[in-house]
């Protein structure tokens, strides 16, 4: 089986999940990313500054002419990979490409991974054309059973909505051992309101007064960090706190070897931005490092209250400073955690295991197809 995985514009650092899913599919995959779709192959005059204004006028004023222009792009690329399936990254992805796959007859799998499902202006750009988009998919992804919930509520029929989360590899990210590592806690995560990276140091400025010796190290970059790091300067804990920026996936794996927890405060954004089930969370897990979160999406389903990990509600700072406290104060039972934390992961959220059965369902949902079960619309 031939699958085309698409995303529209280049992978950022943050999703390391779908160059992962590529590799763990066992199936023949080729990754799109070009963004216009006909990037790649574009003409002289494409490229210049007259020809990019020309298509951003395009998609501006005559949306139905770039959408085509799209179609067609995509219809190419389809064909010359020899495709037999299309699978989207992201809601919007899945629009973009769903003209081609309907003239080309190509199966149509989606995944939404959280902003997709959640952020208020997204969905009130692309959010009335779903409707379509779920008619039209052969099956529909979600990374959190939260998500698949709110999909079926947007009209997505529930039999097509399958639960699936990415993931974590766990050979690259297993090693850590809270009982023998100092007081280092650890998180990992883009620095955007969902994630509140300024909740984190809120909560671990607390941790400092009971515990001077602890230390935080926070990996990734966004539109935040300038603003955290000045909390930081702001809250007197900037001797005890390391802003690394954004690290390879080998080295963000290595830094979650050396500590004794993991821990993130993600929330609802403003915006209505939710997660999905993070990356980061499940990579911890796989770690062996206990978690310490919020219960938020599909955190909850990663994170097992007092068995994997210590859980407090969105915007609870002080829970969650009690919570480090606790696990920095007793590695023995933060390594208690972090092992059961690390079997459940190896288990259940491995990104191997989430590959197959992400294959398993297109399969299933093809053979369906060709015994007549189920008809493109």
């Amino acid at each position: 089986m031939r699958i085309c995985i698409v995303k529209t514009g280049p992978l950022t650092y943050s999703e390391t999940f779908i160059g992962q899913r590529v590799r763990d599919l066992p199936a023949e995959t080729t990754l799109i990313h070009n963004w216009p779709p006909w990037r790649a192959e574009a003409s002289r005059w494409e490229k210049t500054l007259a020809g990019r204004a020309y298509y951003r006028a395009l998609g501006l004023l005559r949306p139905r002419a770039y959408r085509r222009r799209i179609d067609e792009a995509y219809r190419k690329i389809f064909e010359r990979e020899r495709a037999d399936v299309v699978l989207a990254e992201y809601g919007p992805t899945g629009l973009f490409v769903m003209g081609a796959c309907r003239r080309l007859g190509l199966p149509l799998f989606v995944t939404f991974h959280g902003y997709d499902a959640s952020r208020r202006n997204t969905l009130r750009r692309f959010g009335k054309e779903y409707p379509e988009l779920f008619r039209q998919a052969a099956g529909i992804f979600a990374v959190s059973r939260v998500m698949r919930e709110r999909l079926i509520e947007f009209g997505a029929p529930d039999e097509r909505v399958h639960y699936v989360t990415t993931g974590a590899n766990c050979e690259l990210f297993d090693g850590a051992d809270p009982a023998s590592a100092p007081p280092l806690v650890v998180a990992a995560g883009r620095f955007v309101e969902k994630k509140a990276p300024h909740l984190t140091l809120e909560a671990f400025a607390r941790v400092l007064r009971e515990c001077p010796d602890a230390r935080l190290r926070m990996i990734g970059q966004g539109p935040l960090l300038r603003r955290c790091r000045k909390l930081a300067a702001r809250l007197s804990i900037a001797h005890a706190v390391t802003f690394t920026g954004s690290l390879p996936h080998e080295a963000v794996a290595a830094e979650m070897r050396r500590a004794r927890l993991f821990v993130q405060h993600s929330v609802r954004a403003e915006s209505g931005d939710s997660e999905g089930t993070p990356v980061s969370i499940q990579e911890a897990g796989a770690a062996g490092l206990p978690v310490v979160s919020t219960r938020h999406a599909g955190i909850p389903e990663v994170v097992v209250e007092g068995e994997t990990g210590l859980l407090v509600d969105e915007g609870d700072v002080g829970g969650m400073a009690r919570r480090m406290i606790r696990l920095l104060r007793d590695p023995a039972h933060a390594a208690r955690l972090g092992e059961a934390g690390r079997r459940r992961v190896r288990e259940h959220f491995s990104s191997s295991s989430c590959a197959e059965r992400q294959l398993e369902i297109i399969e299933r949902t093809l053979a369906a197809r060709h015994a007549g079960q189920y008809q493109l619309r």
